[in-house]
This record gives structure tokens, sequence and C-alpha cells, in this order.
């Protein structure tokens, strides 16, 4: 008989809706339950696409006698923590606090008022590796809470402090200068494997934003190193298995230092940085692999992660397809051999690095150990000759690989992963020109502003038709600075006033004036043990982060003094974390260096093929600090919002270009290459 979580949308919740446990979701049912009961909680976090999650479910939460041990001692509450980062956040904290270590699931005991007094991971059903059992472990801390209450309750209280404490203090500070972006770009150039990319050892993670923040410096200052230790990271990436060579995308992170050997699943989250980070490395560089993998890329979100009917982004794929991690995607040279003619096996076998031995229990990752050149060359082709053989072959094995059962999909909508994914799209749609990718920009940016708002309340979650959750700060920020982007790449309006209603919005519901910084859950939000707050950037950048970094940006196109001193409140705010731990700063040094500079104005004005070769061309160099004001269909509502498009006349009657800096313009020009010339000085 299902459990309550049948009444959830939650792709993962539901996962759990069958288990012989009585599951409660988060809520004032199992909360107030526990109090009256007089039982601590067992709160058990994770999301869909967690590995070791199903393995728990399978192990544990499936199993009939460990469901009674749990529903006799325990009020159980399962939590997403997609749907509900505020949780995952403060308990999470708790976690790390108590074992110096964090993952999922996320295992935490509660007293009835929620406050954590024992936390863990995985737990094995026998003991294994220092590990007691689950059931083990349940019955010690049953035993513990009914007999010696007190001393639970003591560790309880301290734990709660020490969350209060982390969300109520202040971080260090310093001055904002630019020896705190050339100290991060030092720090992070030495961090980095020279052989293998990426940064420290395995595990290994595509750590976008720390490779930005590379990026960036070189620009800054043509630094040849911080280029040549972001460019490692990135082909190591792209040429690992790590990638879907085939169709596309990348894995959440590889477990071995050479990016080989994944684990599989695929987060949303993941693949928009990457495709920023891609599009904006191949405008640096001109380096057409990088192009390459950002339309991959974003191909295989459109495809495979994309709602046809709404254009949301979906979440997640699993890593797990039949039970088992991967096998989805490793090959056996048999199957190559039975797909494809001798020509496209050759070529796949000596480019995807595929042996009858293997490097995968006994099957093959795709990967690439040696560039199109030398394979071509070792072959006795040509490389046009390579490319086209290659080309047969992906197309042959993805329609083998479509026959597998494909791996579980989180088919929920996040508001502030949709805004992440909306603002790579919106760029690589205005650095290639494809009409595709600007209309997906479009469609998604539509769906987010009719369907996941409720008045002026931007909403977290979609799924089944129904938006719920009252949107974080990330779901303000991110959305407002995926529809920024999409502002500058099609110069329609609306998406600059949904961008401004969200900042107003953002400021006037998560605003600390006291700490001059940003809570994590809005004004009005049910009451947790702490309102938490968070600045780090790890996997997804932090609520502060953007918002700083969109009111920076909002401040440059509206003129409004009050969205600058507020992102400038935010930088001041993490100074001096920044400067001591750059690593886990990667968005706000990027909002830094934006803050920091003398950002270029890029004016576009007028219609037609001439206004779209200016854009073409403005796009086709990398300006991390820069905004883009194109007048679209409607230039003079456009105007009332930027002034920086007041009083701009075409020249000759056709479309002009105004190259501005601190709202003082150059020579207006028609010509594309005079403006690049403006731009690149």
């Amino acid at each position: 008989m299902p459990n309550r979580l049948a009444d959830e949308t939650s792709p993962y919740l539901l996962q759990h809706r069958n288990n012989p446990v009585d599951w409660y979701p988060w809520g004032e049912e199992a909360l107030a339950k526990s109090k009256a009961e007089g039982k601590p909680i067992l709160l058990s976090v994770g999301y869909s696409s967690c590995h070791w999650c199903h393995v728990m479910e399978r192990e544990s939460f499936e199993d009939d006698a460990t469901a009674d041990v749990m529903n006799r001692h325990f009020i159980n509450i399962k939590v997403d923590r997609e749907e509900r980062p505020d949780i995952d956040s403060i308990y999470m904290s708790a976690l790390q606090a108590m074992t110096r270590s964090g993952g999922w699931p996320m295992t935490v005991f509660l007293t009835p008022e929620g406050a954590p007094f024992y936390a863990g991971t995985y737990f094995p059903p026998t003991p294994r590796q220092g590990l007691p059992s689950f059931t083990q472990l349940l019955t010690t801390l049953a035993d513990a809470y009914e007999n010696r209450r007190d001393e639970v309750l003591e560790s309880a209280d301290k734990v709660r402090e020490f969350l209060e404490a982390s969300t109520s203090g202040q971080l260090p500070k310093t001055a904002l200068n630019r020896s705190i972006l050339d100290a991060a770009a030092s720090a992070l150039t030495g961090n980095t494997d020279r052989v293998n990319g990426g940064f420290g050892d395995a595990p290994k993670f595509p750590q976008a934003m720390n490779v930005e923040v590379l990026l960036r410096h070189h620009a800054r200052t043509g630094d040849a190193d911080s280029l040549a230790a972001a460019e490692v990271t990135l082909q190591k990436m792209a040429s690992g298995g790590i990638y879907d060579h085939l169709g596309g995308g990348f894995a959440r992170y590889a477990v071995d230092a050479r990016w080989l050997v994944p684990h599989f699943e695929k987060m949303l989250y993941d693949n928009a940085l990457l495709t920023r980070l891609y599009t904006e490395a191949y405008q640096l560089t001109k380096n057409k692999n990088y192009l390459r993998v950002a339309q991959e890329t974003t191909d295989y979100v459109l495809r495979d992660l994309t709602d046809s009917g709404t254009g949301g982004f979906y979440s997640a794929e699993d890593a797990d397809s039949e039970g088992v991690e991967g096998k989805f995607y490793v090959w056996d040279l048999r199957e190559l051999t039975e797909a494809l003619d001798p020509d496209e096996l050759e070529a796949a076998v000596a480019y995807y690095n595929v042996t009858e031995r293997g490097n995968f229990e006994g099957r093959n990752i795709l990967n690439v150990k040696r560039g199109r050149p030398e394979v071509a060359a070792t072959l006795g082709i040509s490389e046009e000759d390579l490319d086209l053989r290659l080309g047969s072959a992906k197309e042959k094995l993805l329609i083998v690989r479509e026959r597998r059962v494909r791996p579980g999909l989180d088919d929920k909508t996040l508001a502030a992963w949709n805004g992440l994914m909306l603002r790579s799209v919106a760029l690589l749609a205005a650095v290639t020109g494809r009409s595709d990718y600007l209309e997906a920009a479009r469609r998604n940016a539509t769906f987010l502003v009719e369907k996941m708002k409720s008045d002026v309340t931007l909403l977290r979650s979609y799924k089944d038709g129904e938006a719920r959750i009252s949107g974080y700060l990330e779901d303000y920020a991110m959305v407002a600075d995926g529809l920024l982007a999409l502002f500058e790449a099609d110069g329609d309006v609306r998406w600059l006033n949904e961008a401004v209603a969200l900042a107003d919005a953002m400021n006037g519901l998560f605003w600390d004036k006291d700490l001059n910084a940003f809570f994590d859950t809005p004004e009005g939000h049910e009451e947790l043990i702490t309102r938490p707050r968070d600045f780090y950037d790890s996997a997804t950048p932090s609520g502060n982060s953007v918002a700083a970094e969109v009111l920076l940006r909002l401040a440059l196109l509206t003129s409004r003094a009050d969205y600058r001193e507020r992102g400038e409140a935010v930088l001041e705010g993490v100074s001096g974390a920044m400067e001591q731990l750059p690593a886990a700063f990667g968005r706000a040094l990027a909002a830094l260096d934006f803050h920091l500079a003398s950002p270029r104005e890029v004016v576009i004005v007028g219609g037609g093929e001439d206004a779209e070769r200016l854009r073409r061309a403005a796009y086709s160099v990398y300006l991390p600090n820069s905004v883009f004001a194109l007048a679209g269909e409607d230039p003079e509502e456009a105007s009332k919002l930027v002034p920086l498009l007041e009083n701009r006349p075409l020249r000759g009657g056709r479309a002009t270009a105004y190259i501005c800096e601190g709202y003082v313009c150059q020579q207006p020009t028609t010509d594309a290459d005079e403006m690049l010339g403006q731009l690149t000085a």
C-alpha cells in the first residue's frame, strides 16, 4: 500500500511511495506527530539521480524488517534536496560539523523541534568497513533517545547553537581590489593538474566557475599561465569519459584523476554551467572544438532534458539503467563491429579508444586519447575523411543506444537551474546566430514567467502542470540572470522588465539589512531551526553570488544606484573569504571582476541584416565585463528602462553601434570591423 509520498510530485519522493517505511514529506503533519508521540525524527535527504540513494533504498527502505524498526521508533521524513535546498543546507551544515564530511543520501536524526543529534550518509544493511548496520544504528539511537534523553538533548542544543552562529555571523572582510582576483587566479593555477586538467586529485568535479576565473584573469592581464591551466582542463574534460561523445553533455563527476570513469548521472546545472564556459572559451580562443562541445551539450539538453510542451528544462538523468550504473553508456567491441561498416569501425575504434578488454568492468567508456590529426595520420586518411566516418558511426551508434533502457529521468523543472541554462542558451544563440537556440531560450523564458510565477511570487518546482514551493534566493537570482542574458541577446524589453521585477522582489523578500547580505529563504517562509544563508559557490553558484552579479549588471543598464550599492555590499561581505578561500567563490570572483572593471556598454540600434551583423561581431569576442543593449522592436519602451538607448540615432539610415564606457561613447559606427576595433582597443 502506498505511503504518504504518493501525493507528492517530486520524482525522488515518488520513487519511495511504495516503501514499507511510513514516510512523511516534510511538513507540519510529520513535525506535529513527532511532538505528540515524543518520537525523534529520522530525516532522509537525497535526490532522484543519486546512485547511493537508490542503493540504500534497495537495501534498507524496501526491507520489511528494517522498515518495522524505523516505523516503531521514529517519525520518518523523506526530502528531495533539489526541491528543498533550505532543509538540505541546514542539515548538511550539521552533518559536516558532526562528521567533517558530507554527501547523499543524508541521514539525520532530529529532536521533535528539528535539532539534529546524530548524522551520517549511507549506512549498509550489515556492518561494513567500520560502519554499523543501519538497523544497529537505529536501535542504538532509539535506545539513547528513550533512556539517555538528557545527553541527546544536550548534544542537539550544541548543534543548534552552531547552526545559529554559522548563519548569523559575518565573514572576514578586506578591501575590494584586484589583488583578490590576482591571488585567486594564482591559487587556482597552482592547484591545476597540468597533466590531466582539473583541480587537485580524484574524484574530479568540473568546476566551471573556477575555470572561468582563469579565463577572466587571462583576458584582464594577458597572463599565459592562467589560460594554459584553463585550457588543459577544458580539453581533458571534453576528451574524457565524463563527456558523452555520442549524445553530448557531461556527467556529474569523474571518480578518477583522468576524467575517464564518470559517476554517470547528468545534471542540468552542470551542463548549463559548462555550456557557458565552453562558449566563452571559444569566444576567447576561437578553438572550434570548444564551440562544438557547447553546441553538443545544448543539443543534448534540448533533446533529452526539455519538456516539448512547455519548453522547461528537466533536472537530471540517473546514473543507473536496469539497476546497473552506466549500463546505458558503455560498449563492447562486438557491438561496434555489428553496428558499423569496416571503415566506420576502424575510425571509431581508433578515435574512441575501444578495445576488446575494455576500460570499465570489461566494457568501454568512449574517450579520446589522440586528436583528430594524429588519428587520421595513423589510419592514413585525411581529417575530412575521418570526420565523415566518425559522423556516420556516431549516427549509427546513437540509434543502437536509443534501443537500450534509458536511465531514469527526473522530470521536475527547477526555476534556478532553468535560469542557469537559459543564460547559457541565450549566450550560445547570440554567438552562433542559430535561430533554434534563440527560440528555445524564448520558449523557456516564457514558461518561467508565465507558469512558474504566481502574481509576483516566483515558484521553485514545476511538474505535471503544477508549480509549487515558494522560490528561494537562487531561484530569483538565477532566473533574473537568464532573463537578462536573453534581453541582451534579442533586445526584447519584456525580458528586461521581468528581470527587474524579480530583482526588486528579491531585494524585498531576502535582504538582511543587519548583515548586508541575502538570506536563502524569503520573508514569511516556514520557520526552520535557523534561517539559512549560503555564501559559497559549490556545484552551483550561491544565490548571493548570482544576486550580486545580476544587480551590478542591471545597475549598469538601468542606471539604478540602489542595485549597484546592494551588489557591492554583498561582495564586501565576502571579500575576506574570497581572499582566503578562492576555490569556494568562483561566481563571486566573477562578480567582483565585473565590479572592479570599466565594463563596456555595447549599444546596437536598428534592425535587419546590418544589425544582425553588428550583433554577431560583438558576440564574437570575449567580453565578460560588458552589457549589451539592443534596440529591439520597441526601442522607445526599452529606453525608459535603459538610458543607454536614449538619443541613439541611426547613422545614414543603417543599423548603428555605440561602444561606450561609463556612459561615454566612442564614434558611432555602422561597420562591424570598426566596432570590433573599438571593443578590443
